[in-house]
């Protein structure tokens, strides 16, 4: 989503800019300043009303399944190799996802426990927390949800995590 928020505070100033320029300038003869800016602005929202839905658009495919199922592994070790396979609950928020291979036993009970995913930037994205003693599935949370869920504190979102953690 910050791409986004970057690319609609681009525009806004863009708009901003143009309008703070148009105002200085002075009214051509026999032409009102107004009729001339209110055509810009018209233009300018009109341009605006095509490019906002088309970077959320954008925004929303960024984050799919397979980003999901990636990220499970990459935040700890213990899931390594385990091919998690993720379904949408809430796009870009939430998936349930089951694991082809338990973790590694070095948990004996999986029911409850929460573990941070890692994105392919090697940054905490959010987390899980496993549904079932054997560790197979799991309730995943990207971004604010994973601190809402309280599966992650609000300053290790966005951590560099280089390799999967351990323990």
């Amino acid at each position: 989503m910050t791409d986004v928020t970057t690319t609609l505070d681009r525009l806004g100033d863009a708009l901003e800019s143009a309008a703070r320029a148009e105002l200085s300038l002075a009214p051509e003869a026999g032409r009102p300043r107004r009729r001339r800016f209110s055509s810009r602005v018209a233009i300018a929202v009109a341009v605006l009303a095509v490019l906002i839905p088309g970077v959320a658009l954008a925004a929303s495919q960024l984050i799919g399944t397979d980003a999901v199922e990636q990220s499970l592994p990459a935040g700890t070790l213990a899931l390594a190799g385990t091919n998690p396979t993720c379904t949408v609950v809430v796009q870009d928020v939430e998936y349930l996802c089951t694991l082809e291979h338990a973790p590694a036993p070095e948990v004996s009970d999986w029911k409850g426990t929460v573990e941070p995913t890692v994105d392919a930037t090697k940054h905490v994205n959010g987390g899980c927390r496993s549904l079932t003693s054997d560790g197979r599935e799991w309730r995943c949370y990207l971004g604010q949800a994973a601190i809402d869920q309280q599966i992650i504190g609000p300053d290790f979102l966005g951590e560099y995590a280089p390799s999967p953690g351990v323990g």
